[in-house]
């Protein structure tokens, strides 16, 4: 394998550059983690822009202007998946509304999303076919070598998908976790007589830092609650925008309240009730299996150290003894 490897260069060298960048990423990924980023400037200015949206499109269509200005990265993207047309098969509707639901509500995401889905398993297949067809690195069978590059690109095709699925779960279960809590301080608010829009404006402002996901969503609903002529719409965007069921009860709720005039923090209090059982509920039910999942761990790791402890002076003595 050296020898199809540039003059001057060997394996060792590979293997240290190799162990340098992982160094550096390891680094990288410590100091960003030291770093506390305040999410909520982004978040205003997304829902100021979708504020400034809303009023373009309905007060004044004819002077509608993009406020992005695309790179020349983003062009490149255009061009190849505007040229494939693949911005018109019938799965961008759907992958559309999935990274709406994982928080990529930008004008690019699907044009970033559709280029990678096409880009990745390409590239992931060339790199798999060098390393094992050129440079020989995994002693292999005709068969398996094949398998494995079909299987490099069929992983690289599902792994936006992947991605695109765990982040639409890590942000469902953080706003149910904050959900009762956004309820209560918005039954508070409905109870001192403010209106829907002007409650979740205050909600948002409250708890902004708890739970940033959940407060974008409320902050974008009141938005479209101001300046879209119908209000059941913007609580429809809403549901569709958020997977979680509570999330589309609480809608379900507003709604009823908007058009039959039920009195709405009674409904959101008892909705809120219902939650936090919920979640007691599921703490209860993680706690219960808690003796179970420690059995495999308690037989693995804790029985053999305490009969070492328990019977090793017994053995030392016995042995003692014998000899």
């Amino acid at each position: 394998m050296e020898q199809l490897l540039p003059a001057g260069i060997t394996i060792e060298d590979i293997i240290t550059a190799f162990a340098g960048l992982s160094a550096f990423m390891v680094v990288m990924a410590i100091w960003s983690t030291g770093i506390v980023k305040d999410s909520m400037h982004g978040r205003l200015k997304a829902l100021q822009d979708r504020r400034s949206d809303l009023k373009r499109g309905y007060v004044a269509p004819v002077k509608r202007r993009t406020t992005v200005k695309s790179t020349k990265h983003m062009g490149l993207m255009n061009k190849v998946v505007k040229s494939l047309n693949l911005l018109k098969n019938e799965q961008t509707e759907k992958y559309q509304k999935k990274l709406v639901q994982a928080g990529y509500r930008g004008k690019d995401a699907l044009v970033i999303f559709m280029f990678c889905k096409l880009v990745l398993p390409l590239l992931v297949g060339v790199i798999a076919v060098v390393l094992i067809y050129g440079l020989g690195l995994f002693d292999l069978s005709a068969m398996m070598k094949a398998f494995a590059c079909i299987g490099s690109v069929l992983l690289a095709s599902y792994f936006p998908e992947i991605i695109l699925k765990n982040a639409t779960d890590k942000r469902n279960t953080a706003m149910q976790k904050s959900l009762p809590d956004f309820l209560d301080l918005l039954v508070i608010c409905a109870e001192a007589g403010l209106t829907l829009d002007s409650a979740l404006q205050r909600v948002v402002r409250e708890l902004g830092n708890t739970c940033a996901e959940l407060a974008d969503e409320l902050g974008l609903t009141a938005v479209e609650l101001g300046f879209l002529p119908d209000r059941k719409q913007a609580l429809m965007n809403l549901s569709e925008r958020v997977s979680l069921p509570s999330v589309k009860a609480v809608t379900a709720t507003l709604i009823q309240s908007e058009r039959y005039g039920t009195p709405l923090a009674q409904s959101l209090r008892v909705l809120s009730n219902e939650f936090r059982h919920e979640r007691i509920m599921k703490a209860e039910e993680k706690a219960a299996r808690l003796p179970a999942t420690m059995t495999i761990p308690l037989i693995l790791f804790i029985l053999p150290t305490l009969f070492v402890v328990l019977m090793g002076p017994a053995t030392c003595q016995l042995a003692d003894n014998l000899v």
